[in-house]
């Protein structure tokens, strides 16, 4: 796809999408004093993404386009720097940690305690994140669906 248009590139938000988050900011801080925190929130985690290496940066665009449209009662934040949502409670239920944070050799997709995702005795909280693909965001998106569940 291309960039020129309103449609999300592979390598990220396009120009328009970003306008857009922007716009949606000013929105929130046009409501008042909740909205203009969550606008700050929104800013935030923004402007962390955008800091990021280009790599981590497309998969960060992905990861929050792809969490926000599965769970929109999530509020977007930081979290110790990287970006994150949090239920209404203010808890961190899902977080982004790019692979420059820590000079590791992949991401990580990350779930809190808050999440939903028990099963049994054990159960995995955090996934390897190298490449996104259409396989990769189906996950994703289950398992946001039922961390929110």
């Amino acid at each position: 796809m291309s960039a020129k248009n309103s449609h999300t590139t592979a390598d990220g938000f396009s120009a328009e999408e970003r306008a857009a988050m922007k716009e949606r900011a000013a929105e929130l801080r046009a409501e008042g004093k909740k909205g203009a925190k969550k606008a700050d929130d929104l800013q935030a985690l923004l402007d962390r993404i955008a800091q990021m290496a280009p790599e981590d940066r497309a998969l960060a665009e992905r990861v929050h386009a792809t969490v926000t449209a599965a769970a929109p009662e999530l509020s977007p934040k930081t979290w110790y720097g990287m970006p994150a949502y949090a239920n209404a409670d203010g808890k961190v239920v899902v977080f982004f940690q790019d692979s420059g944070k820590f000079n590791y050799r992949y991401s990580t997709l990350g779930f809190q305690d808050a999440a939903n995702l028990d099963d049994g005795d054990l159960w995995p909280v955090s996934y390897a994140l190298q490449k996104w693909s259409p396989a990769v965001e189906k996950k994703v998106v289950a398992l946001v669906k039922a961390a929110v569940s």
